[in-house]
C-alpha cells in the first residue's frame, strides 16, 4: 500500500472493564508498529501518556462518550482534563438527539465547545455516530463540524447499532473535501477492511484489531 497504514491507525481500547495491564500493553503494541495513537478513555489517558512519553504515539481520548449526551459544560471541562493529563487527540460526541429534533445551532455550540476547550492543543475528532442518522442529517452533522473547527468527523462510536460503512465514509469525504480528515471506526478488522475506508477517503482509522491489520499487511508485503 502506498500509503503508511500503521499511521492511519488509532490503537483503540475503550471497554468499561479495560485493566490497567491490557492499557500499557496496547501501548507497548502502538510504539512497536508506529500506530499514530491509542485512543483510551479518560480514566487511562495519564497511564497512556506515561506510557507513551518517549514516543511520537499520541494519545486519544473520548469526549460525552459514547452517548453525546452530557452537556456542553461538561464535554469542554473533560476536553481540558484530558488535555491537562495528556492528551493530544480528542473524539467527542455530537448531542445525537439535538440533532434529530432539529436543533442545529445547539449541536455547533456543543462541537465549538469542546473545539475552543482544546485550544489547539488537541486534535478534536467529531464522532457523529452514522447509525442513527439519515444522509441528511450526516451531512449536516459534517458541515457544523467544519463551520466549528473540527480537523476531523468520525462515523462511530463502536457502541451504538453499527460501525463504519464504505458509502457513510465516501459521503463523509464528500461532504468536508479536504477541509477535514474522515476516521472510520467500528467493525474495522482486517486489512481489507482498512482497504475498503482508506478507498472510501478514510485517512484515520479507529480499530481495536491494529495488530492483526498490520500482521496482514505484513503478509501481503513478505515480510
Amino acid at each position: 500500500m502506498s500509503m503508511n497504514t500503521a499511521k492511519m491507525i488509532d490503537h483503540t481500547l475503550l471497554k468499561a472493564d479495560s485493566l490497567k495491564e491490557q492499557i500499557v500493553e496496547l501501548c507497548a503494541e502502538a510504539r512497536e508498529y508506529g500506530f499514530a495513537s491509542v485512543c483510551v478513555n479518560p480514566v487511562w489517558v495519564k497511564t497512556a501518556a506515561e506510557e507513551l512519553a518517549a514516543s511520537d504515539v499520541k494519545v486519544c481520548t473520548v469526549i460525552g462518550f459514547p452517548l453525546g449526551a452530557s452537556t456542553s459544560s461538561v464535554k469542554a471541562f473533560e476536553t481540558m482534563d484530558a488535555i491537562k493529563n495528556g492528551a493530544t487527540e480528542v473524539d467527542m460526541v455530537i448531542s445525537i438527539g439535538l440533532l434529530k429534533s432539529g436543533n442545529e445551532q445547539a449541536v455547533e455550540e456543543d462541537i465549538r465547545g469542546v473545539v475552543d476547550a482544546a485550544n489547539g492543543k488537541a486534535l478534536v475528532k467529531v464522532i457523529i455516530e452514522t447509525s442513527l442518522l439519515t444522509d441528511k442529517e450526516k451531512v449536516l452533522a459534517c458541515e457544523m463540524s467544519l463551520r466549528a473547527g473540527a480537523d476531523f468527523v468520525k462515523t462511530s462510536t463502536g457502541f451504538s447499532t453499527g460501525g463504519a460503512t464504505v458509502e457513510d465514509v465516501s459521503l463523509m469525504r464528500r461532504v468536508v473535501a479536504e477541509k477535514a480528515g474522515v476516521k472510520a471506526s467500528g467493525g474495522i478488522r482486517d486489512l481489507n477492511d482498512l482497504k475498503a475506508m482508506a478507498e472510501a477517503g478514510a485517512n484515520r482509522i479507529g480499530a481495536s484489531s491494529g495488530v492483526k491489520i498490520m500482521k496482514g499487511e505484513m503478509v501481503e508485503s513478505g515480510y
